[in-house]
């Protein structure tokens, strides 16, 4: 039987993006994955130089690939964003958004998938034995990117018709406020809630907990939680438990090993996998899937830190581990098993330590010692 080649999207973008997909590459080249990279142009100088940090090629070339490796982005407020462009692009009304909300977004990406599991050894560990898994809704939420500023006259009357909440801003000038529309939708609830208990159940967890603020964003945060309780009907197995989105942020500093998975809208989600991904040594070690039907999109939770551009100092343990998630949806389990026991080898022994972990190693070197671990 003849053993398939996998296309995979190849996707450095800004920054470091590139200095820890080069580490990767390293780490999957060892594995001997039976695999085509194709790179693939994205980031801030294609929105400078073109207009779109998402270039029409690029989407082209996601629509025939097994799945994607994607580094890191630059993305910055609108203003800023236009007086980078090149002078020919400005003044066309071009709007900057982010490249991988889009790809969220266009490719229906709903799982954002982010394990946060302490390793031994790790001299940042917050707690030894933290397993953590967030699944975070992807392509909803405050970040539908529905917003307005300057508020149009019509929107501003209509709300103030239906809302009596409005009322205080209603007399304000419509270039003095902006808005940004929270759209959670019983589609995309339901769909990450189950995924999230489906997860739970595959590999033995114990408990879901739903994060919300249903006490006070009663409207979309309200419905996310009801539709929680529906779902967990169908799994009456599994645990479930429910914390608001602030309080979360207490009890795991406080009692981390009390939570497994945790399933939350998209903000919310962002800002608690950020916050699990610190208790388990930063974003350093914050890998991330953007999972659909028929793509994942596979990166490290950190930005594109320019100030760190080219230099390979930066940790590239988060790729390393997005990589694993790539090969796991792909079905490669011996071979993100490997690297899981790899990454974990070279952390426990300490003996090749990036600079966030007190070492001086590089990137590429930090990448070699996990390749010489499979």
């Amino acid at each position: 039987m003849t053993e398939k080649k996998y296309r995979i999207a190849w996707l450095p973008g800004d920054g470091i993006g590139v200095d820890v997909l080069d580490a990767t590459k390293i780490v999957l080249e060892k594995l001997k994955l039976n695999a085509e990279y194709i790179h693939g142009d994205i980031g801030w100088e294609f929105w400078r130089t073109e207009g779109d940090a998402l270039p029409q090629r690029t989407i082209d070339l996601l629509h025939t690939v097994d799945a994607a490796m994607f580094g890191a982005i630059t993305s910055k407020p609108v203003k800023a964003a236009e007086e980078e462009l090149v002078p020919e692009l400005k003044g066309k009304g071009l709007i900057y958004r982010s490249p991988i909300v889009r790809m969220r977004q266009m490719f229906d990406l709903y799982i954002c998938l982010r394990p946060c599991k302490a390793y031994p050894g790790n001299p940042l560990n917050y707690k030894d034995d933290v397993d953590l898994v967030v699944f975070r809704e992807n392509t909803e939420d405050l970040y539908a990117g529905v917003e307005f500023s300057p508020v149009p006259q019509e929107l501003a009357t209509t709300l103030g018709q239906l809302s009596k909440p409005f009322g205080v801003f209603k007399d304000l000038p419509l270039d003095q406020y902006a808005i940004s529309c929270k759209v959670v939708t019983r589609k995309g609830s339901e769909r990450i809630i189950r995924a999230a208990f489906d997860y739970a159940r595959k590999y033995g967890r114990k408990k879901v907990t739903i994060i919300h603020k249903a006490n006070v964003v009663r409207a979309t945060e309200g419905m996310f939680f009801d539709i929680a309780k529906e779902v967990h009907k169908d799994y009456p197995d599994i645990e479930m438990d429910d914390a608001n989105v602030d309080a979360i942020c207490m009890w795991l500093l406080k009692n981390p090993k009390n939570y497994d998975v945790m399933v939350a809208t998209n903000m919310f989600g962002d800002i608690i996998s950020d916050l699990g991904a610190q208790m388990v040594g930063g974003l350093g070690f914050g890998c991330s899937g953007n999972i659909g039907l028929k793509l994942g999109v596979f990166e490290p939770s950190h930005g594109s830190a320019p100030k760190y551009a080219g230099q390979y100092k930066v940790n590239p343990i988060a790729t390393i581990l997005s990589a694993k998630m790539m090969l796991d949806w792909l079905g490669e389990t011996e071979k993100a098993a490997a690297v899981e026991k790899a990454v974990a080898e070279v952390i426990r022994e300490g003996k090749v330590r990036t600079y966030d972990m007190g070492g001086s190693n590089s990137t590429i070197e930090m990448g070699e010692a996990i390749a010489a671990r499979l």
